[in-house]
């Protein structure tokens, strides 16, 4: 994967990149493609189900970046057979010259033998989508079931221990097992609460994030609409 391109190779891959419409232009592709979000636009060019590209953030920091691209290997690469390394990985982050390229050239390998095969490959990706969309339903359900059946048997607990005061009362949950029943189960919803809005705030700040990225888009077109309106007035004077 990581094998140096000749410049032949080198040129066919850059024009092949230029035919896609991405987010932002190409100036240098080492830095360019550092954070992912360019990979993810690449992909999304072929197969738009595959992925979801407001959860690639624009970034500048190593971490942003890595996440990125830890994102892409388990939801978007390993539905093409293909992995980024590790190490690999953090090479790119860090703009390593010459790291990027090799690696877009075997994505694009991989897109084209998907490519090859239009039908089983829209079953694939479809069913890829939908197991996808269900699993984060079946997991809050499952966790549901296991917070009532908790609570069930928080409630059940205190009306044993209220008929058999003299008795032992049998520990159904590992955490706070001294403290008494009622403020345990108040404990253990402020932390549910605790641990939904940290969710919420990380939502948001992914959403600030891609507000942000979308409004230097549209200061670099604006930018670019005065320098053409600067040259068209150029013109105007110059008749």
């Amino acid at each position: 994967m990581e094998r140096e391109l000749n410049e032949e190779e080198l040129q066919e891959l850059y024009a092949w990149i230029d035919k896609i419409p991405l987010s932002r232009p190409k100036r240098h592709i080492t830095r360019d493609f550092s954070d992912g979000v360019m990979a993810a636009e690449v992909v999304k060019h072929f197969f738009p189900k595959l992925v979801d590209l407001h959860n690639y953030i624009p970034a500048s920091s190593t971490q942003q970046k890595l996440s990125n691209w830890n994102l892409l290997n388990r939801k978007v690469f390993s539905k093409l057979n293909f992995h980024v390394p590790e190490e690999t990985v953090r090479r790119i982050v860090l703009s390593t010259a010459g790291v990027i390229e090799p690696i877009l050239s075997a994505l694009r390998e991989r897109i084209d033998k998907k490519l090859e095969h239009p039908t089983e490959n829209i079953l694939d990706l479809e069913y890829y989508d939908i197991r996808d969309r269900e699993k984060p339903r079946i997991e809050i359900r499952q966790t549901e079931v296991k917070l009532v059946a908790q609570l069930s048997g928080e409630e059940m607990k205190k009306d044993e221990k209220s008929r058999e005061k003299n008795s032992k009362p049998q520990q159904t949950v590992p955490f706070y097992s001294d403290m008494d029943p009622t403020f345990r189960l108040i404990l253990q919803e402020k932390e549910q609460t605790v641990m939904a809005l940290q969710e919420t705030v990380e939502i948001l700040q992914m959403k600030v994030s891609r507000l942000e990225h979308l409004v230097h888009l549209k200061d670099m077109r604006i930018d670019d609409l005065m320098r053409h309106l600067e040259t068209y007035k150029a013109k105007g004077n110059t008749r």
